[in-house]
């Protein structure tokens, strides 16, 4: 059964478990193999059409095709206080499994696990490791380098948008990617790269959209949960195409998305969770899923991108997958925000 806490109780219990004395205690679970739980956290809302409705589709999967049961809590904001309690009030109720979905749950996820010892914990997009804890990566880095080249390749105006919200280690490595797929393809192009700080105010998104677009940017590059639409509503009303990620948006709305970099995390989520069940999980390692696995990641594109420039983009893809093109995890170039 997938079920979610009670969000209002959840709140409630979240700081006051932080104080209490569970955090050293191993809970009791029945150790029945018919009698698996995952448990899962989403520090968003899971129907963001995007990387946290990802990573629930995920938890979903694993339900229907393992049998396991399972619960989650999400609106979790993405404070590691609040991400940390959240974790412990999983973590009591004897799952064999937690899952922290994204990167935002690093920290959290080390401090909790260390006092659960009995329980597996996982973070999707995660770099962490130890005793109990391992990392599921899906590198949608890789994709998004493949987006920076095509936005290199089709620019007109030689300015070129990116817009995240917080400073998490995939959203970096994500722009660092898109900057170095950009550079390679068009290294006279210029790149207007943002972090907002949130990852769903349509508001906010839409106003700095406005505001790349003013400084001749004629497509953007989005790595945003529900704030996406305000991105989306600015290219429309003037006439600039954006490149998504996560899922196809070029299937939802291919007027403005010319592509999207899938990140398909929903497959962190359960290869995590069938490995458990399967009983092949190991501590101490990230496993990691790239291009070379074209479900997992990839560039789609809409109809109207010319063939020459998909050739190229493959081209790309396949020196990436051979290793010829190192992708690299950090950018240290300027900054764009809003006056």
């Amino acid at each position: 059964m997938t079920y979610p806490l009670n969000r209002r109780h959840a709140l409630q219990a979240l700081m006051a478990m932080s104080v209490a004395g569970c955090a050293s205690t191993t809970p009791s679970r029945n150790p029945a193999p018919a009698s698996i739980n995952i448990a899962a956290l989403y520090a968003g809302q899971i129907n963001d059409r995007g990387f946290m409705q990802g990573g629930y589709e995920g938890l979903v999967q694993a339900k229907a095709a393992l049998g396991v049961s399972t619960r989650y809590i999400d609106g979790i904001e993405p404070k590691k206080d609040l991400l940390a309690a959240a974790l412990r009030q999983l973590a009591q109720a004897g799952p064999r499994m937690v899952i922290a979905h994204g990167g935002q749950n690093n920290a959290a996820a080390q401090q909790v696990a260390a006092e659960f010892p009995a329980v597996h914990f996982v973070v999707t997009q995660g770099d962490v490791t130890g005793a109990n804890l391992s990392s599921y990566d899906v590198l949608q880095e890789e994709s998004a380098w493949l987006a920076g080249a095509l936005a290199g390749l089709s620019t007109r105006t030689g300015v070129v948008g990116h817009m995240s919200g917080i400073r998490v280690t995939p959203g970096l490595k994500g722009r660092a990617a898109f900057a170095d797929g950009l550079k390679t393809a068009n290294p006279k192009a210029r790149l207007l790269t943002n972090f907002s700080g949130n990852q769903d105010d349509n508001a906010l998104s839409h106003r700095i959209a406005l505001a790349q677009i003013d400084a001749g940017a004629d497509i953007i590059f989005t790595m945003l949960n529900a704030g996406r639409q305000g991105v989306t509503d600015a290219c429309r009303s003037r006439k600039v195409r954006q490149i998504g990620n996560i899922i196809d948006w070029t299937k939802i709305d291919p007027e403005v998305f010319m592509a999207s970099a899938i990140a398909d995390v929903s497959k962190a989520v359960l290869m995590a969770a069938q490995d458990e069940a399967e009983g092949r999980w190991k501590p101490g390692v990230i496993r990691k899923l790239g291009l070379a696995d074209a479900a997992a990641v990839r560039l789609t594109m809409a109809a109207d991108v010319p063939a020459p420039v998909r050739q190229q983009i493959e081209q790309y893809a396949q020196a990436i997958i051979a290793g010829k093109i190192i992708v690299p995890p950090t950018y240290n170039g300027p900054e764009f925000t809003l006056a």
